[in-house]
């Protein structure tokens, strides 16, 4: 709730009034797209809807989208990670037919230390929880790395889209690390779905390593052109073009 989110420090006084205020003027019933998951109860729509005043409050993020993502098909958007904020930032900013439908791949270390975030990481955001695997980049694929691939095929299943962060770790917000392998793997299992590429500026200013509370900063989010893993393109030729895909997305 609301008193939850003061309570903890997450907002200030000033914000707190503001966004319960939008909240009590927002409609809490009807779609602007499909009909939601079955598991959309107006309480867990009620604090998604909180999450999401707080994300666009906190960072006065701008957003472009150079495709449209209008309806609810299966997707793979994959980002620059540079906080533990990027999955709210991309999450939020999606249409909310989208974003119900829509699981991020979460560190289970970093999001179950407490329990507000196990709230949201379970409750809200149903997230696809993995453990901290030993995939190197570029190196070999191991046990834990296709562990991590086989939980994010069941979390995609037939109906949801996933956000996750092939760099497996958070970089300095200027320039992308070398990717992982498990998004190679992953869509190698599932040619079918769509990759999306999402570059993040300014998010590591948000909430920097080291840091447990966010500061008010303005971030960018560019959605790229959707792509997919060619027939017969090697796991170093397809890193290299989705590390490029995403790099080419300049900020607005």
């Amino acid at each position: 709730s609301l008193r939850i989110w003061r309570e903890y420090g997450f907002v200030d006084a000033r914000t707190h009034d503001r966004l319960r205020a939008s909240l009590r003027r927002s409609p809490q019933t009807g779609s602007a797209g499909p009909r939601a998951h079955s598991g959309w109860t107006l309480r867990r729509r009620a604090a998604a809807w909180l999450l999401v005043l707080v994300a666009r409050t906190i960072t006065a993020k701008s957003v472009r989208f150079l495709e449209r993502i209008d309806d609810a098909r299966q997707r793979i958007f994959f980002a620059n990670h540079t906080s533990h904020l990027d999955f709210i930032l991309i999450w939020s900013s999606l249409p909310r037919h989208v974003r119900e439908q829509t699981r991020p791949v979460a560190r289970r270390d970093y999001w179950e230390r407490s329990r507000f975030r196990r709230y949201y990481v379970r409750k809200v955001f149903n997230a696809v929880l993995i453990d901290r695997d030993s995939d190197t980049v570029g190196g070999a694929f191991d046990r834990r790395g296709r562990e991590a691939v086989e939980q994010m095929l069941e979390g995609l299943g037939d109906e949801y889209s996933l956000i996750l962060f092939p760099e497996g770790t958070r970089g300095s917000g200027e320039s992308i690390g070398q990717f992982r392998s498990g998004l190679y793997y992953l869509c190698r299992e599932r040619r079918d779905v769509e990759l999306v590429p999402v570059r993040i500026h300014g998010a590591h200013k948000v909430l920097p390593k080291g840091r447990w509370l966010p500061r008010p900063q303005e971030s960018d989010l560019t959605f790229g052109p959707a792509m997919r893993l060619d027939e017969r393109e090697t796991r170093t030729g397809f890193s290299e073009r989705a590390r490029a895909a995403l790099g080419a997305l300049s900020r607005s």
